[in-house]
């Protein structure tokens, strides 16, 4: 069915792009199911690694739908949802961040006009959180998910909380790649537990003016710190970038 991937390149984003392609086509229809990851290997002469990282992409872009015991199948056409999955190459990594500097800066501003004690409290544990993760050798993803997620919940607005948690379930790559840089420099560090520190004191202090501009600039500085990144860091972040046990 398929034809040999070689080549050192992003070997992923080709096999991704060639069963999008049998989708697209209509080679593969709704309800078909994908060959088997044993039988993609051997016609594609790639690892189950890359496989996975591309049924991943598929997965993301809803392309396809894996089910437990059965298989991945090709789902319906539907409108398809934005492409943000991280790839690992700093300008796909900027981009995600300009979106969510748009999204999390106006969040903030409605955060620091409507949070309550409560909502303030569970925006401390969760930076208390990403410390604790970092300290115990991880890299506070999931953490720094919560906290801007927790931002969201605050404003009681239920469109926003779906869309700033769909935003950071689809670009967990490139956050997990924004962390990264951030973990390998005690500078970088502790600039981004100030500026989360100072997104938290505004709502809490509800100066939403000051708010916006501190999620803001924490992106921005997200922006900045990645481009100062040396290009050993980047040869890495191709792999940093998939979350290879999403949806398994």
């Amino acid at each position: 069915m398929f034809n040999k991937v070689d080549g050192p390149v992003r070997l992923a984003d080709r096999v991704a792009a060639m069963l999008t392609e049998e989708i697209e086509s209509g080679r593969l229809t709704a309800g078909d199911k994908l060959p088997t990851e044993v039988e993609l290997v051997k016609q594609l002469g790639v690892s189950r690694t890359v496989i996975r990282e591309a049924v991943s992409r598929l997965r993301n872009a809803g392309l396809v739908e894996p089910r437990q015991g059965r298989g991945v199948f090709v789902l319906p056409r539907r409108t398809r949802p934005l492409d943000l999955e991280a790839d690992g190459t700093l300008a796909k990594v900027l981009q995600i961040v300009e979106v969510r500097r748009a999204m999390e800066a106006e969040a903030a501003h409605l955060a620091a006009t409507r949070a309550t004690p409560a909502d303030v409290a569970r925006m401390r544990a969760a930076l208390e959180a990403i410390d604790e993760a970092v300290a115990a050798g991880g890299d506070g993803t999931d953490e720094d998910l919560a906290f801007h997620r927790s931002i969201a919940e605050s404003t009681g607005n239920p469109v926003l909380v779906s869309t700033v948690r769909y935003l950071g379930e689809v670009s967990r790559g490139g956050i997990r790649v924004t962390r990264a840089n951030e973990a390998r420099r005690d500078d970088f560090f502790e600039a981004v537990r100030s500026e989360h520190q100072a997104i938290l004191t505004a709502i809490e202090n509800s100066d939403a003016k000051a708010a916006r501009t501190a999620a803001r600039r924490h992106m921005k500085q997200a922006a900045t710190r990645l481009q100062k990144a040396d290009p050993e860091f980047w040869d890495e972040a191709e792999r940093l970038a998939v979350d290879l046990d999403a949806g398994a």
